[in-house]
């Protein structure tokens, strides 16, 4: 990962790459936190693969194609080679797949995770304790982590330390390098859920020294639910025999063999069963965005909105739960409101597309959002608040 300062997207580039998606010609999008907007070039790919459908009923090396394609722009996204990448359903099952695999009585059976995680997270992990994993959650204190909290809780015995990058509820970003070190250090392995930071910062799993990551696509990698990938570390790829696996898990997938278990050679060892096509020729159009913007150049765009936004919210009289330090923050910030979820609809019918998460309104702008974007959303917010509370 360079040193070197990304130089920053500016409020006339954000307004160009605002034609690269229809709806914001009349709403403000700051959910991408939850769902990204649609752009043409994703409508169009989607397009595409549903008229090679009708047109030749069945096109299963096109598919294929577009699938070994997706997996090569998620590698180039993370700094990973293709068989280092396998494509899931959704970060559940990615996270599942690694789970089974871990889950062998190992005399290491302590999982290390966080408070902080998508409950997603920590639903596998409890769900594998009845195999024999050992839970144990790290709380947050006052929005965030401490460093030292990890220090405290992985040791010999740890498997394996589940940390998200972001924290979905406030945008607190973890830093990721140093708790790689930690687990290391005690013989751990580390297991990184991006899905609310990868699409708007730089993400190098080789300068990170992360073992394994999942992200999914439908918030700023631009593309639709149902699709996932995860990272597997060369090195580390033949510990893993997942029981929740399939039939595209396999070295042939197309020997058609059910009473041969074998695993493939690479990553694709944690796929299951047939590929969601659709989903992946979208995740591929929306990753192709991300990396013609520049993640470098994203990431600097987002510090300066994050700061433009804690500003904005300050100015006021805004209730801003989060980090104040941008740099230790994601694209999120978080405005705590009364009865968010009828603000999140209040506000979606003043053209300003928002998401609540428990006690918070989430503003969470991405390459393509002005200045102007963000003042208008927090105006409008100040004015929701003045006339119902």
């Amino acid at each position: 990962m360079s040193e070197t300062r990304a130089l920053s997207i500016n409020d006339e580039e954000a307004e160009a790459w605002q034609q690269e998606f229809p709806s914001l010609a009349t709403t403000i999008h700051v959910s991408n936190c939850s769902h990204g907007p649609q752009a043409w070039r994703v409508r169009g790919a989607i397009d595409a693969y549903l008229d090679s459908w009708l047109e030749k009923g069945m096109d299963w090396e096109s598919w294929i194609a577009e699938i070994y394609g997706a997996k090569e722009a998620f590698a180039r996204l993370i700094g990973a080679k293709p068989t280092e990448v396998a494509l899931s359903t959704s970060a559940s099952a990615a996270v599942a797949s690694v789970a089974s695999a871990l889950a062998t009585g190992d005399e290491r059976r302590h999982v290390v995770t966080t408070e902080a995680e998508f409950p997603t997270v920590g639903h596998v992990w409890l769900a594998h304790a009845r195999y024999g994993l050992e839970v144990e959650f790290i709380p947050v204190r006052d929005g965030a982590i401490a460093l030292d909290e990890y220090e405290g809780h992985v040791d010999e015995r740890t498997l394996i330390v589940s940390a998200t990058h972001v924290y979905y509820q406030n945008g607190f970003k973890q830093d990721v390098k140093r708790i790689a070190e930690v687990a290391h250090r005690a013989g751990a392995l580390l297991l990184v859920d991006a899905y609310q930071s990868l699409g708007t910062c730089r993400v190098d799993v080789r300068e990170m020294d992360v073992d394994i990551l999942v992200s999914g696509n439908q918030k700023y990698l631009l593309g639709v639910p149902g699709v996932a990938f995860v990272y597997v570390k060369e090195e580390l790829v033949e510990r893993l025999e997942p029981s929740f696996t399939g039939w595209f898990g396999r070295v042939n997938p197309f020997a058609f063999d059910p009473k041969t278990l074998d695993y493939a050679a690479d990553a694709r060892r944690l796929e299951t069963g047939t590929p969601p096509v659709f989903a992946a020729v979208a995740a591929r159009a929306g990753m192709g965005l991300i990396e013609e913007a520049d993640p470098g150049r994203i990431e600097a765009r987002i510090e300066e909105l994050s700061a433009h936004t804690i500003k904005g919210a300050a100015a006021r009289d805004l209730e801003y739960s989060g980090p104040d330090d941008v740099s230790r923050k994601g694209a999120t910030t978080a405005i705590t409101v009364p009865d968010p979820a009828r603000i999140e609809g209040l506000l979606k019918e003043r053209g300003i597309i928002a998401s609540a998460r428990g006690d918070v309104i989430r503003i969470a702008p991405h390459f393509f959002t002005t200045t102007e974007d963000i003042d208008r959303a927090l105006d409008e917010l100040c004015s929701l608040l003045r006339h119902l509370f």
